[in-house]
């Protein structure tokens, strides 16, 4: 049986084994563990039962991150989108007074169109017709985007009144911790030592519990609580109250982050060939489409794929076990949640920035003497961090290479989707705003 598993997930050619892909999960798992503290938090303000969204938000995780292993076999983890969840809350429950049962139900309606295109081809067509150029800034953006919530977590960027941004106190005791962190995780990284980042992290945490800078009071959320949300979605109410908008953003930005951290790790991991395609991606656009249906179903807002599954790939993850592993680490946050939250932020923090400073590697491939190429590519990744949405960062990219192609006369027949997409990317900036 062993040696079948480790046929099908490609050990050998992956160049992996059981010990590096189970601490590539462990790894990934306490990079996102926030998401069980924080998407409760944040859905709760919509009226959902905390208790409830804590479990659904576990259960959802576990599933996606495990189909995603099993089916595509790759180490991509998943879990309730962060923005998506706020535009869920704030927007669409709070300032559009929808009821949260008829906001899930226009989750699930999206994420049955995301089966949908990805049946038709659709999804597969829209990925093709991206220029490598653009996905390599996107990755490197990503790298920035995840460095500056690692920055934010560790308090050494903090929000000014006047400058949006400055530093932060570097003598407060969480900041000095989080930069002990981050030098010991690239002191390990430098000396080609597996599982620097888990090390790292776990060794922060050891140290601010000693020195009583963690604290964490558990709930008593539970798998028996979920019945409050699961199946509660009202799906005749979504479509009677016209919530075409509401929909197509769920869908819209799904589909450009899930594409946007889908090539950002398989580059990192080395999964995408020489021709730049990507294997099975069928299989992966599957399995982030039925977790979004999933999701609704549990009673929470879009699952999509998390960015900081590139901390498991800097760990060695490369196959579908590390997802797997993912997972199951959800399955148990289901039993004890939110008992991640005895990994403080100051032990993750550093692991996001290391993570971002590695990923910054991708940006070698732009021609940045080519103004055709360096615009787009320049808008894509400075716009990923600084707008918090990977979408939008791909979207001005996007927009900026047709323009600029239309322009100069450089219009090529064949390139018709991708002048489609700048279409539709400026129309959902001009009609839905910054939503």
């Amino acid at each position: 049986m062993r040696k079948r598993l480790e046929a099908y997930f490609e050990f050998d050619r992956l160049g992996t084994n059981w010990r590096t892909e189970i601490l590539a999960g462990a790894t990934t798992f306490v990079t996102m563990a926030y998401i069980v503290l924080v998407n409760p938090a944040i859905l709760a303000a919509a009226g959902l039962p905390l208790a409830a969204v804590t479990a659904a938000t576990c259960i959802s995780a576990a599933f996606a991150s495990i189909l995603m292993g099993i089916v595509a076999r790759y180490p991509i983890a998943l879990a309730p989108g962060m923005g998506l969840n706020a535009y869920f809350a704030y927007t669409v429950c709070i300032k559009m007074h929808i009821p949260w049962q008829t906001a899930l139900g226009a989750v699930f309606i999206s994420g049955v169109l995301f089966l949908a295109t990805t049946a038709a081809g659709l999804r597969q067509m829209i990925l093709r017709s991206i220029p490598q150029q653009l996905y390599a800034a996107v990755a490197g953006g990503i790298g920035l985007f995840i460095a500056f919530i690692g920055f934010q977590n560790a308090g050494l960027v903090v929000r000014a009144p006047g400058t949006f941004v400055s530093l932060g106190n570097v003598k407060s005791p969480t900041t000095a911790l989080a930069l002990a962190g981050l030098t010991l995780m690239a002191a390990l990284e430098v000396k080609k030592v597996r599982g620097s980042i888990l090390i790292g992290v776990l060794s922060i945490t050891a140290l601010a519990w000693a020195l009583g800078l963690a604290h964490w009071t558990p709930s008593g959320a539970g798998l028996h609580a979920l019945a409050a949300t699961a199946f509660q979605l009202n799906l005749r109410g979504a479509l009677n109250k016209g919530l075409l908008e509401i929909i197509f953003v769920f869908f819209f930005v799904d589909l450009f982050d899930n594409l946007g951290t889908l090539v950002a790790v398989g580059k990192r991991a080395g999964l995408i060939d020489h021709g730049h395609s990507i294997p099975r991606l069928n299989q992966i656009f599957f399995s982030d489409a039925t977790a979004t249906v999933f999701g609704s179903l549990a009673g929470t807002s879009t699952v999509t794929s998390y960015v900081e599954s590139t901390a498991g790939v800097e760990a060695g993850g490369r196959s579908g076990v590390t997802a797997i592993v993912t997972g199951l680490f959800f399955v148990a946050a289901i039993g004890a949640a939110p008992f991640a939250g005895v990994v403080p932020a100051a032990a993750t923090a550093p692991a996001l920035i290391l993570v971002g400073a590695l990923m910054l590697t991708t940006i070698t491939e732009i021609d940045w003497r080519n103004p055709l190429v360096s615009v787009p590519a320049f808008l894509t990744l400075v716009l990923v961090p600084f707008t918090y949405s990977i979408a939008t960062g791909l979207g001005f990219g996007v927009i900026a290479w047709a323009v600029l192609h239309l322009a100069t006369g450089k219009l090529r027949r064949q390139d018709w989707l991708l002048y489609l997409l700048a279409a539709l990317f400026l129309a959902r900036f001009i009609y839905i705003g910054t939503s």
